[in-house]
């Protein structure tokens, strides 16, 4: 399998990016990397890692003098930008040199090139980005988590179909538990968005649990919520930013309490790490952008190089687990039936 990495993505590119797909290699086997960014700088952090021989000659190098920021717009920049490391990334895909995706980058642009480059899966309306957040039970899948703000009751009920296909391939969960996200359990609450996909999803052959709670994303009540990408996103930054807020108010209760208080916390110091190892978006490798023709895995921009080498492994494991091609599946089933 070859994965192409946009090396230019991340706060610390190339390095972290260069990094992680070394460690990549290490650990799988069957799996090379297309490294795609400014060429004399990812051969001279290879060099400093003193990367073995039989490492590189599974590493191949693109140039892409380009890089889309954070800031830009992504439409604009994507036009302005030809050669940006993810344009040319995505490109690779399109002319069948790569079989998945990684970036940190700008996930705007990442949406736009893959779109645009790649294509979607036949039948899909629009893409959604999959996010895995951490619950009380394991991991639960909120879609879409920012690339469609505005959607339509049938893009939601294709969002089911394609979470469906990644709880029980990447997640192993036979009948994942799907739910749809509103202001309340009772079915006559919501909106005409809400009324409508439920209506649609219903139809199909899901787990199907109906309305779910923002809290429900936590609590292991539900395996894959159900959205639009404008309240995924909501619901994905306020998540970070209680979980930053919390481990300050810990940190600083620490440093103002007495000698007791920070003895205690030194006694409880394995929980916190494993507490802190538990919630840490690196370990879950980022989030697919599902319903490309190709996989395509979307980082934090901050993402260290464990993180991307996460990443890789999630990006072969869609390839392995032909996870495109169940969603293709279900999307023909869905249409044959009417949805």
């Amino acid at each position: 399998m070859k994965i192409v990495l946009d090396a230019m993505g991340g706060d610390k590119a190339p390095d972290c990016e260069v990094e992680g797909a070394v460690l990549a290699l290490r650990e799988f086997k069957d799996v090379s990397v297309v490294l795609v960014g400014k060429k004399e700088e990812i051969s001279e952090k290879l060099n400093f890692l003193n990367t073995a021989q039989k490492i590189r000659d599974r590493i191949e190098i693109v140039n892409a003098d380009e890089v889309i920021g954070m800031s830009e717009k992504p439409a604009e920049a994507y036009k302005k930008k030809p050669g940006a490391s993810i344009v040319v990334a995505a490109g690779l895909l399109k002319e069948e040199k790569g079989d998945a995706l990684v970036s940190a980058g700008n996930t705007g642009a990442v949406v736009v090139a893959s779109l645009l480059k790649i294509g979607r899966l036949n039948g899909v309306k629009r893409p959604a980005i999959l996010t895995p957040m951490p619950s009380k039970t394991g991991i639960t899948g909120i879609l879409d988590a920012g690339a469609n703000v505005d959607c339509k009751p049938v893009h939601l009920a294709q969002f089911a179909l394609m979470g469906n296909a990644y709880a029980q391939n990447i997640l192993n969960i036979e009948k994942p538990r799907v739910g749809l996200l509103s202001v309340g359990e009772e079915e006559e609450k919501g909106n005409e968005l809400t009324y409508e996909t439920r209506r649609l999803i219903n139809k199909l052959n899901l787990n199907f649990i109906g309305n779910v709670e923002g809290r429900d994303a936590t609590n292991g009540r539900v395996d894959i919520i159900v959205c639009d990408g404008f309240v995924g996103n909501v619901i994905l930054k306020t998540a970070e930013g209680v979980g930053r807020l919390l481990g300050d108010i810990i940190k600083e209760q620490i440093a103002k309490g007495s000698i007791f208080r920070k003895i205690g916390a030194l006694m409880v110091r394995g929980a916190f790490k494993h507490m802190k190892k538990r919630i840490d978006p690196n370990i879950y490798g980022g989030a697919p952008l599902v319903g490309i023709k190709k996989p395509v895995i979307i980082t934090h921009g901050s993402i260290d190089s464990e993180g991307i080498k996460n990443a890789i492994r999630v990006a072969s494991e869609f390839i392995k687990r032909h996870i495109n091609e169940e969603i293709e599946q279900a999307i023909s089933g869905m249409e044959e039936n009417g949805g």
